[in-house]
């Protein structure tokens, strides 16, 4: 079993990335088509400057500049290119390719402002693999090198702070990676528990509800239920009583006019 195997599978007996779970059954979006670089462009100046970094592929992609190189050569190309005016990072981040191709793809959009151009340089990095940091060009890259770190488990290099940015320092697994379960691990979800109240509360509060989607419409405590309005924590069930709908209790402070349901109308189109 190869070393990303081995640890795709911590969270579970099944890789997570090898499952499909979703399939366009009509739509599929077309690519977008890579256009040669003119000669006589402010691009081709750019892949001039960049004459001592072995360029693996080059193209205008929507009026964008892209670059392909080799990912020891990261820092040494921004360089060139900040020299050239890109003084810019507007974003960066990473991709995960781990079963297709073993590793990332990460991308650093950069922004020259004298001539209103973008530049985006794309690099694939094997898994294991470090990356230098770009805080010394690009201050926004400090918090996105951690994030990216946080994130996919991408190793930052001469970064002057690479601790966790969005989850706990000692969270487990990294969120954004396919591998990654989508509901969360053991530790996931007790940690708040475990954290705030302690393990000998498991019992008494439950597993941390990891789906933000779900519903639970027997659960008077934290939603409610159409047609069915019950006192705060009273048991629910299908054999209970429909209440109705009342927009003012009886003994209420009085509105201006008493709603109803049978008075309520929906506009078909705006006036």
């Amino acid at each position: 079993m190869s070393t990303f195997d081995q640890n795709a599978t911590k969270f579970g007996s099944t890789n997570q990335q090898k499952q499909a779970y979703y399939t366009p059954p009509f739509w599929k979006p077309a690519s977008i088509p890579h256009e040669p670089i003119p000669d006589d462009s402010s691009f081709a100046d750019d892949i001039a400057a960049l004459a001592g970094i072995p360029i693996l592929q080059s193209y205008i992609e929507r009026t964008d500049l892209v670059i392909w190189i080799a990912p020891e050569h990261n820092l040494q190309a921004l360089q060139l290119l900040h020299a050239r005016g890109y003084e810019t990072l507007s974003e960066m981040s990473a991709m995960d390719y781990l079963v297709q191709k073993g590793g990332f793809e990460l991308f650093y959009q950069l922004l020259c402002y004298t001539r209103k151009t973008r530049v985006r340089v794309r690099c694939f990095l094997p898994f294991g693999q470090e990356i230098l940091s770009v805080c010394s060009l690009f201050g926004s890259a400090n918090w996105s090198e951690r994030e990216m770190y946080d994130m996919f488990g991408i190793v930052v290099s001469n970064h002057p702070y690479l601790k966790r940015l969005l989850m706990p320092h000692d969270w487990q697994g990294h969120p954004l990676r396919k591998d990654y379960p989508l509901q969360g691990d053991e530790a996931a979800q007790w940690y708040e528990v475990d954290k705030i109240f302690g393990k000998e509360y498991r019992e008494i509060i439950g597993a941390e509800q990891r789906d933000p989607a779900h519903i639970d419409r027997y659960d008077s405590t934290r939603f409610g239920r159409l047609d069915h309005e019950v006192a705060y924590g009273a048991p629910v069930d299908d054999n209970t009583p429909k209440t109705g709908i009342h927009y003012q209790e009886e003994s209420g402070v009085p509105l201006v006019d008493r709603f109803s349901p049978e008075r309520a109308k929906t506009l078909e189109e705006k006036r």
